[in-house]
């Protein structure tokens, strides 16, 4: 990882790479990061396969991720893949998604943070200089908890959805936003006979009935951001 020097060269910036599927989220952080005097972007990318070339070509200090990438991708395989082939560049993951249901499944991942993009700008570089600096970085409500499921005081789980695994929940969201078997399938690179039996895992662990209770759960779990 080559640091990037700044424009009169006296200040070694630690770069970063922003993967991220909405053009003007990526404008927003790179604007963000690049008011920064020891953070500069070195590439940015909307889908998985764009992001991968761009960490090969130039490996950055850091990458930040979307949970949701183009194409109907996701963020947590695309951190799998970085701890696979870059496991020497941390990942942060930024995410509109909620931080008690996707977090621990980032970190499970392999990143090595999570930042809710409803933070403040202060939170979000408060977030990318400790993991740059190679710590672990949750909120503060969230690192209660983990601490609490650590030492056995956790309650269980409220939420249903957290008993779904990643697969399972990457399909339902897909679902909800009114993808069809086969289109999941394409875009998850699997089979429809797989798709079907993850719908089938996905109605028994939520106690649905049928393919319409699936659908309309589905559409409300994304509409309600979780």
């Amino acid at each position: 990882m080559i640091p990037a020097k700044s424009g009169d060269g006296s200040t070694t910036k630690r770069t970063i790479v922003v993967v991220d599927d909405h053009p003007l989220m990526r404008r927003a952080l790179i604007a963000l990061i690049e008011g920064e005097p020891d953070l500069a972007v070195s590439a940015e990318a909307g889908d998985g396969k764009a992001a991968l070339l761009a960490l090969a070509r130039r490996p950055p200090n850091l990458a930040i991720v979307d949970l949701t990438l183009k194409g109907g991708a996701d963020g947590l395989d695309f951190v799998k893949a970085m701890k696979i082939n870059h496991p020497d560049i941390p990942s942060l993951v930024l995410s509109m998604h909620e931080e008690a249901l996707y977090a621990e499944r980032a970190l499970r991942a392999g990143a090595h943070g999570y930042v809710n993009k409803q933070q403040l700008c202060e939170d979000v570089l408060k977030a990318i200089r400790r993991v740059l600096n190679g710590q672990i970085y949750v909120s503060e409500a969230f690192g209660t908890t983990l601490a609490a499921r650590f030492f056995g005081d956790a309650c269980p789980a409220a939420n249903s959805f957290a008993a779904l695994s990643d697969r399972e929940l990457q399909v339902f969201r897909l679902i909800g936003v009114g993808s069809r078997t086969r289109e999941i399938a394409t875009a998850l690179h699997l089979s429809p006979k797989t798709i079907e039996t993850y719908r089938e895992h996905i109605k028994q662990k939520l106690g649905l009935e049928n393919g319409s209770e699936l659908l309309r759960h589905a559409i409300r779990f994304v509409e309600s951001g979780e």
